[in-house]
């Protein structure tokens, strides 16, 4: 073959390498603007309520309703993207998301931004649910995958800081009405550009019947646990209220446990759970999100409340984690999995994330920046940027490509229900040690700060029983650089 023959052979395939590339970049985007939504909401919470009237109880309800709709309807909106087709739903899911963005955009009541909130999290499910199969779509070779998913779990893992700084940037400088309407742009561009670049597919072939008794089952189990979660500070962990929607919620569990193994085309097919590293990757999602979310929420209030930093300077403080984050994520994390396999990679970052959480556990009432908090957010930036990768690749690599947008679906389910009930269940425990130091006469910003410690020492014990469970029941092979070369150039 002649040089220039061979140039013109390799040019196709340098063309759709960078079209996935671009993709995988307009797909990231899509799910940034979902992602930095969640927190850049609670730092404009105070002015929206002061804005509507809010009252204390109600104004949880613009977050709660998010979260409901989001974590209620992720398995669902997986399964349609495999029934029928990926793109359609990401896409479908994005428009929801943007139309809703306007909405709380331009809410002048209490009404129209909660139900406006439902909505965004309806179309943001969707999105999460579908955005790993489409990742999954476009790298088949595992190093490309490996990079892949390692710029979608920074994404995933730095967007939450991001919106904390941009939340109070808009805040301060403008108006709440602005953290939504400018999704608006970026949604539009998204969109356009995904119908451009992102693969079509026609979903599975063969029989596409909805198991609708399914769908009704599990996505009413999942809002009834969230609400029971989100709420069981305020109503009790013990009152009738929680405990009676935990039990309505698990029997309505059983009952779709019982659908999916007499239906012909079930909604989650249960074998599923059979492959062993996809049932350890949702295990240690829940406990990875639980220490996770301590980790953002309990050290941005220490941040607030007890060094009296405001809500520019908390978001300033998450830079450096987001940077070393980056690093890690974008660059280091697939030359680990590459290198050593899932495991190795998924259990060190783990421990160090334990480390960071263990080192605010310990930050003073009179703490410095650089001696108390940046350490913890050093480690916990290098733990997630290394962890993050691993956890889906486990998830996603064993399923068949029929069955990645329910994979995806269950993961990124398994993140909201940890996130959820570990910020619930830390979030108590602080509020219970403050209250047992306050009785026992603790001055107030000490007794405060104490709560926090003894909720960052569980988040570490969170992050320590995820990374046991890698260890032990992660199963991988190492992928050799031999290997990588021959599968890269096919």
């Amino acid at each position: 073959m002649s040089a220039d023959n061979s140039q013109d052979a390799s040019a196709p395939h340098g063309q759709h390498d960078r079209r996935r590339w671009f993709a995988l970049a307009v797909l990231c985007l899509g799910v940034l603007m979902i992602v930095l939504d969640i927190t850049i909401v609670n730092v404009a919470l105070p002015t929206i309520r002061e804005n509507l009237g809010f009252s204390a109880s109600s104004l949880a309800w613009v977050i709660n309703s998010y979260l409901l709709t989001s974590g209620g309807f992720l398995l669902l909106g997986g399964r349609l993207g495999d029934l029928y087709g990926h793109r359609r739903l990401f896409l479908i899911g994005l428009a929801l998301f943007t139309l809703a963005s306007l909405l709380c955009g331009f809410a002048d009541s209490q009404f129209v931004l909660v139900f406006a909130r439902a909505v965004q999290g309806l179309g943001g499910a969707i999105v999460d649910a579908v955005a790993l199969s489409l990742i999954v779509d476009l790298f088949t070779e595992t190093n490309d995958r490996a990079k892949a998913m390692g710029v979608y779990g920074f994404v995933c893992s730095a967007g939450g800081s991001i919106g904390a700084l941009l939340g109070g940037f808009l805040t301060d400088q403008f108006d709440w009405h602005w953290i939504f309407l400018v999704n608006i742009p970026i949604g539009a561009a998204v969109i356009a550009l995904s119908v451009a670049l992102l693969p079509s597919s026609q979903g599975q072939g063969g029989d596409r019947r909805l198991d609708v008794g399914g769908a009704i089952t599990i996505t009413t189990a999942l809002m009834l646990a969230i609400y029971a979660i989100v709420n069981g500070n305020e109503a009790g962990w013990t009152s009738a209220q929680t405990l009676g929607l935990l039990a309505v919620a698990a029997a309505l569990f059983g009952i779709f446990l019982v659908i999916e193994t007499r239906v012909r085309v079930p909604l989650v097919p249960l074998g599923l759970f059979r492959l062993r590293n996809l049932a350890t990757a949702n295990v240690v999602g829940v406990l990875w999100a639980a220490a996770m979310f301590a980790w953002f929420f309990l050290s941005a209030q220490y941040m607030q409340l007890v060094l009296h930093y405001s809500p520019l300077q908390v978001g300033l403080a998450f830079v450096p984690t987001n940077v070393v984050m980056a690093v890690m994520s974008l660059g280091i994390s697939a030359k680990l999995v590459t290198r050593f396999g899932i495991k190795r990679p998924l259990v060190a970052g783990l421990l160090f994330a334990a480390a960071g959480l263990l080192l605010f556990a310990r930050a003073p009432v009179d703490g410095n920046f650089v001696a108390d908090v940046l350490p913890p957010m050093l480690a916990l930036g290098i733990g997630a940027g290394i962890a993050f990768n691993p956890v889906l690749m486990a998830a996603m690599n064993d399923v068949t490509p029929a069955e990645s947008g329910l994979a995806s679906g269950i993961v990124n389910t398994s993140f909201m229900m940890g996130g959820a009930l570990g910020l619930a269940v830390l979030a108590s425990v602080a509020a219970s040690a403050t209250d047992g130091l306050l009785a026992g006469g603790v001055e107030q910003l000490v007794a405060l700060n104490r709560g926090y410690h003894a909720a960052f020492l569980g988040g570490a014990v969170f992050a320590v029983l995820a990374a046991g469970a890698g260890a032990i029941f992660i199963r991988t092979p190492v992928v050799s650089p031999q290997q990588v070369t021959e599968s890269t150039s096919v």
